[in-house]
């Protein structure tokens, strides 16, 4: 729907908040009905939403509050309450029934009226003659036509000058508030962070490129393996898991009951190839995850082969270097993750 400039000022007019009530009402209506009509009400109000933001509240001083009262009559006293006058008595039933009696009276019928003053009344107001049936319609049809006056006109021209006028003070407020906003960035940038300040030019070195030289082989990467620590009752309780290239392990603390505090976990590891001698892997168990890289001694065959098991010893482990109970939880790597070899390095030129 195309809308006139007296729509889109009326909209601007009540995003301002100029209208009076009646006029305020006529544009509620019209939005309850029109969604394109709202809309631009609600672009108006974007528009001009700066201005409310800018401004900030002013509480009035006391003599507008006194003009106030002055001009509305109020004193600060408070007032009588309203005494609603005493009905008239009732009147007897004696005079009730002569005042009927006497309007009965008065409502009686006329007397009637002779034939000689009859026939002169109708010869002093003779029946006029009937209308013609097109006439009639042609009668029905036309309506009054209305004189326009000089004064509509005036009155239609001072409301369009007075919408004009009000949108010429919105955009010479937002102009305003425009020019504001850029003094600030050019004044104090800090102060407007969504505009941002003045560029800044970042100056790079061009280097030439040097020349081609051989890449280094890339490592190869290395196998996982895994063992799952597991009691008499079934269930893992530790869960440990061995690189092979960097010869680190990590042990991941799952179902293992807790111990007091004068003692910990210990882990070992046992091979045919040490002569079945446990050597100590440290004490586990105290956080979730425990990392060490106590395998690089050992070659991988030895790693990959060993029996892994875990014993109660006191606080702080073994003093010994040896195992002083039976193992509780015991495992063996399973490989999950094998080694695959490296692509050949290739060369740009």
């Amino acid at each position: 729907m195309e809308y006139s400039e007296d729509h889109i000022a009326l909209a601007a007019e009540y995003a301002i908040g100029t209208l009076d009530a009646d006029e305020r009402a006529q544009v509620e209506t019209m939005m309850s009905v029109d969604s394109e009509f709202t809309a631009i009400v609600r672009a108006w109000e974007y528009r001009l939403g700066v201005l409310n933001q800018m401004v900030g509240s002013i509480e009035p001083s006391s003599e507008v509050w006194e003009r106030i009262k002055t001009a509305v009559g109020w004193t600060g006293q408070p007032r009588e309450p309203l005494v609603m006058p005493e009905p008239p008595p009732i009147p007897p039933a004696t005079q009730i029934s002569e005042a009927v009696a006497s309007l009965e009276s008065s409502m009686s019928a006329p007397p009637p009226i002779a034939p000689e003053e009859m026939e002169a009344l109708v010869r002093e107001h003779p029946v006029p003659p009937p209308i013609d049936v097109a006439e009639s319609d042609m009668l029905v049809r036309m309506p009054p036509r209305a004189e326009i006056t000089d004064s509509d006109n005036v009155v239609a021209l001072t409301r369009r000058t007075r919408s004009y006028r009000n949108i010429a003070v919105a955009m010479t407020a937002i102009a305003a508030a425009l020019l504001a906003l850029i003094g600030m960035q050019v004044m104090s940038p800090q102060l407007v962070p969504g505009l941002g300040g003045k560029p800044r030019t970042q100056v790079v070195e061009v280097r030439p490129t040097p020349s081609p030289t051989p890449l280094a082989p890339s490592p190869v990467p290395s196998a996982q393996y895994v063992a799952l620590l597991q009691g008499s009752a079934g269930g893992p309780a530790f869960i440990l898991t061995v690189d092979t290239a960097t010869r680190n392990f990590t042990v991941r603390k799952l179902g293992a009951p807790p111990i007091d505090a004068s003692r910990n976990y210990e882990l070992w590891l046992i091979s045919d190839k040490l002569q079945n001698r446990p050597r100590s892997l440290g004490v586990i168990g105290a956080s979730e995850f425990t990392s060490r890289a106590l395998l690089a001694g050992y070659d991988a065959d030895v790693i990959n082969t060993a029996t892994y098991a875990v014993t109660v010893e006191q606080s702080g482990g073994s003093p010994d270097g040896a195992p002083h109970s039976q193992p509780v939880f015991v495992g063996r790597l399973i490989e999950t993750v094998p080694a695959t070899p490296a692509p050949a390095p290739t060369r740009t030129r």
